[in-house]
C-alpha cells in the first residue's frame, strides 16, 4: 500500500476530516457493502462497452471497501484503488490478499493528493465520493482526474448531484429523507441521509456541469433519477 509522501501546503483542503463520520468508522465500514451496493458486474459491462479491454490501466478514487476495483480486476492489466479511509483500505487490503490479486495497487490518498505514475490511465472511476469536496475543490479534483487521463479517456462518475432548483429544495429534501429507515443495519437512516445534506457537500447539476466542461470532458451521457437527488455521467477526456 502506498502513502502520500510530500508535506501538504497548509492551504490544502484536508480530504480525510472531509471524507464522512461514517467513512472511518470501522463498524460502518462493516456494513457498507450490504448497505451499498455498486452494481459493480454492470459498471464494468459499461466501461468494456466504452473501451476497457484487457491492456487498460484504471485508478478507482474513493475505492472505498473495493467492489469496483475487484470486479475490474479481472478485466483490465492495472487497478490503482485509491482512498483516502485507513479503515475502507484494511478492508479492501485484506480482501485483495484473500482473492490473490497481483495486478491490483492500493493508494492510500484522495482527489486533491493521490499522485499518479506510470501510464496515464484510461479510465477513472470515482462513485459517491466526490461530494465530500466543497465546489472550488470539486473543480480542482475535475482538473487533477483529467490530467490522469490519456486523450480520449473516460472519468464515470456517479455521485448524489441535485438536479432542481433551490426553491424546490426543501420539498424534494424532504421527500428524499422521509425515503429512509430508521436502522443504519442493511439500510440508510434518516439521521444520514440528513447528515449528508447538512454536513457533506452534494452541488446542483447546473453547477456540477460546467465544471466538468471546464476541466476538459465532454460529457457524452448525464442520467438523473426520477427523484432529482441522483446523477452518473460518462464523461470524454479532450
Amino acid at each position: 500500500m502506498t502513502a502520500p509522501t510530500a508535506s501538504s501546503p497548509g492551504w490544502l483542503l484536508d480530504e480525510l476530516r472531509s471524507a464522512g463520520r461514517e467513512n472511518l468508522d470501522a463498524d460502518h465500514v462493516s456494513r457498507y457493502d450490504a448497505k451499498m451496493d455498486s452494481g459493480a458486474a454492470q459498471e464494468v459491462a459499461l466501461l468494456r462497452s466504452l473501451g476497457l479491454t484487457g491492456e487498460s490501466v484504471l485508478v478507482d478514487l474513493g475505492a472505498g471497501t473495493g467492489q469496483l476495483t475487484l470486479a475490474a480486476a479481472a478485466e483490465c492489466r492495472r487497478v490503482v484503488a485509491v482512498d483516502v479511509s485507513p479503515a475502507m483500505l484494511e478492508r479492501l487490503q485484506a480482501r485483495v490478499r484473500a482473492e490473490a490479486l497481483t495486478n491490483v495497487e492500493i493508494a492510500r490518498g484522495g482527489f486533491l493528493t493521490y499522485d499518479h505514475r506510470g501510464e496515464p490511465a484510461d479510465v477513472v472511476y470515482t462513485r459517491y465520493a466526490l461530494h465530500h469536496l466543497p465546489d472550488f475543490w470539486k473543480a480542482v479534483a475535475l482538473a487533477r482526474m483529467r490530467a490522469m487521463l490519456r486523450p480520449g479517456g473516460v472519468l464515470r462518475l456517479s455521485d448524489v448531484v441535485w438536479n432542481f432548483g433551490p426553491d424546490e429544495a426543501p420539498e424534494r429534501i424532504e421527500a428524499w429523507c422521509a425515503t429512509a429507515g430508521t436502522h443504519v443495519e442493511g439500510e440508510w437512516s434518516r439521521d444520514e441521509l440528513e447528515e449528508h445534506v447538512r454536513d457533506e457537500h452534494s452541488t446542483f447539476t447546473w453547477l456540477l456541469e460546467p465544471m466538468i466542461e471546464r476541466a476538459g470532458f465532454t460529457i457524452e451521457t448525464a442520467t438523473y433519477s426520477d427523484d432529482g437527488i441522483d446523477a452518473q455521467y460518462v464523461l470524454r477526456a479532450a
